[in-house]
């Protein structure tokens, strides 16, 4: 039962959106014996400034998990961005420390990461194809940075967009080779399709699959189906792959322990889930 001392993770998205996040931490949270609570929170663009603030002047707040459309607005709104939120710019997390200033991360990438690392792909020194340089593909590239890779090769068909990450990606991380413009997947290590292409039948493929290797970890971010036609097409050529729900599970072990919750994995978060696709 909720009461004064149930500390709050406000999950804040536009009202018409299908909030998830609770479905899969409020179960954990009960079996866990965790007195939390994750309670979903629509709010207009125009109101979200004001109400951000706001919602940190509650005592029992532990922090909020943020969702389109407020992720870039979030930046302007703390007193600290770490790395990840820099180079994606844009935040998905925000935690209040212990002299009130607020701090935001970004953890989209980070779930992919953990999920990659988890299946055996060494990101120290790799080269990786991330095509899509929009929300999730930003994440995803600063979290690759930030585990080490060697290179990194971003595609986008709105070219000012890969080239602003790009960018970001260079002030960050200095030694990290950073290419643009070319979507070809042969040569890498792993391969990102970070793109909606995927999520409907017939929809074209975010790259030449002749040319993937089956040397190729690929991974997908299209959650509406488990194995999306690319996916499929990457396995038959023999290559390891990583399905887009996997990003969504490993990054919930990634923002308990931001906001200083006790740790799990995702299969415990899946053993308890009450998600319905």
């Amino acid at each position: 039962m909720i009461n004064g001392n149930t500390e709050l993770i406000a999950h804040i998205g536009f009202p018409t959106h299908a909030f998830k996040a609770p479905m899969i931490y409020n179960p954990w949270f009960e079996k866990s014996g965790v007195n939390a609570v994750v309670v979903p929170m629509g709010c207009q663009p125009q109101d979200y400034p004001d109400f951000l603030r706001s919602l940190f002047k509650l005592t029992n707040i532990r922090g909020a998990l943020i969702t389109m459309p407020h992720k870039v607005a979030t930046l302007a709104l703390l007193d600290e961005v770490l790395p990840s939120a820099a180079v994606a710019g844009a935040c998905n997390a925000v935690r209040r420390l212990a002299d009130g200033r607020l701090q935001g991360d970004m953890f989209d990438g980070e779930g992919f990461v953990r999920g990659v690392l988890r299946k055996g792909l060494t990101l120290q020194g790799a080269r990786a194809l991330v095509v899509g340089s929009g929300g999730v593909g930003s994440a995803i590239a600063a979290s690759l940075a930030a585990a080490g890779l060697g290179a990194i090769s971003l595609f986008d068909v709105h070219a000012d967009a890969q080239q602003g990450l790009a960018e970001r990606l260079r002030r960050h991380y200095p030694m990290l080779q950073v290419s643009t413009g070319a979507n070809d997947p042969a040569g890498f290590d792993l391969v990102v399709n970070a793109t909606p292409m995927g999520m409907n039948a017939g929809d074209p493929m975010p790259m030449d699959i002749a040319r993937l290797e089956a040397s190729t970890f690929v991974g997908e971010v299209v959650m509406k189906t488990e194995m999306t036609a690319f996916l499929a097409a990457a396995q038959a050529r023999g290559c390891r792959v990583q399905i887009g729900s996997d990003m969504l599970f490993e990054q919930i072990p990634a923002y308990l322990e931001f906001f200083g919750f006790p740790a799990t994995t995702p299969e415990a978060l899946r053993s308890v889930a009450q998600l319905s696709y």
